[in-house]
């Protein structure tokens, strides 16, 4: 990718500092962002994908969560040194996130319609008559059949699809110009998994907006992201566009969780497995975080952390043993 990046993250350390310990949740993650590029983020539970977006929009927990080095400069500014006043001007403008789960994001006690003009007047310059209308206009927009009903409907009376397609309707109602998705499409079955997927390709050309994709799925990444950061206990391990990385992955953590997906087309018995769980964030291993649980691992991987580096043109790595990583694959 080319030209001015919309949002770029410079060794970003986001730690959370409790009664067992300090986590240390994000621990250096640098990566962009382009105008209409979708970046996705993955890797498996416990990473560090979501406490990642919850630091571009201050959304962590406090006392306990902080940012403690690092820069995350949106447009040139530096949202790190925001204050929460100037922040709230950028959350839902801006910067949209849809969370997590879609049977919890919404508040029960108010209305489908309540919930989206209310983010349209917070931060448009409109009256409530015109917010109700922009509303109607926006869930014709993410595909809900009959709009005017939805709108006094509460979201007990809407089906997971459709509580996702709300979400995303708060998400884009302000134009906003970055979109974070985080894991958008967990709790629906395949059939909505899909269509939410198509509709947030859509809304990406639709309103020209670039999108950081969440997730612990390959094949959603597969289906949306131009480029692809590869996270495990913290930090990214690797970093290439998407034909490349399922083209030729290069740490053996990637070619893991690309060789655990069921593929019919491949005669194994079994399916591949990675050995082990991500090490806790409060005590990582000595060396490179994923050691214990490489293949590949030799005497420098447990004395030495290994930083991420060029290897290819835009493929990045981080790991000590890549150019082996061919033994494995034959």
């Amino acid at each position: 990718m080319t030209g001015e990046k919309l949002i770029e993250v410079k060794d970003l350390k986001t730690y959370f500092y409790t009664d067992d310990g300090v986590s240390k949740a994000v621990d250096g993650v640098d990566f962009e962002i382009y105008p209409r590029e979708t970046l996705g983020l993955v890797g498996e539970s416990g990473c560090g994908k979501s406490v990642t977006a919850l630091s571009i929009l201050q959304l962590l927990e406090k006392p306990a969560g902080k940012i403690v080095s690092g820069k995350i400069l949106f447009k040139g500014k530096d949202l790190v040194n925001l204050k929460q006043n100037e922040m709230r001007k950028i959350r839902g403008n801006d910067i949209s996130m849809i969370f997590q789960d879609p049977m919890t994001s919404l508040d029960p006690v108010f209305t489908v319609g309540e919930q989206i003009s209310e983010t349209i007047l917070l931060h448009k310059n409109v009256d409530r008559k015109e917010a109700i209308k922009q509303s109607i206009e926006i869930l014709k927009k993410v595909g809900i059949p009959l709009p005017e009903q939805r709108m006094n409907e509460y979201p007990h009376q809407l089906s997971g699809g459709m509580r996702q397609r709300v979400m995303i309707a708060i998400a884009l109602s302000c134009d906003s110009k970055l979109l974070i998705a985080d894991e958008p499409t967990t709790a629906l079955d395949v059939t909505i998994q899909a269509q939410i997927l198509d509709l947030i390709n859509g809304i990406k050309h639709q309103f020209d907006m670039s999108i950081l994709m969440i997730t612990h799925d390959m094949g959603v990444i597969a289906e949306v992201a131009d480029r692809v950061g590869v996270m495990y206990a913290g930090k990214i391990v690797e970093y290439a566009n998407i034909k490349t990385l399922f083209a030729n992955p290069m740490h053996p953590y990637t070619w893991g969780l690309l060789n655990s997906i069921p593929r019919p087309n491949l005669n194994r018995k079994r399916l591949l497995t990675i050995a082990g769980v991500v090490p806790s964030s409060y005590n990582y291993p000595e060396g490179c975080n994923y050691n214990l649980r490489c293949p590949l691992a030799s005497d420098i991987c447990f004395d030495k952390e290994p930083e991420i580096k060029e290897v290819e043109k835009n493929h990045k790595v981080r790991c000590w043993n890549y150019s082996k990583l061919d033994k494995l694959k034959n």
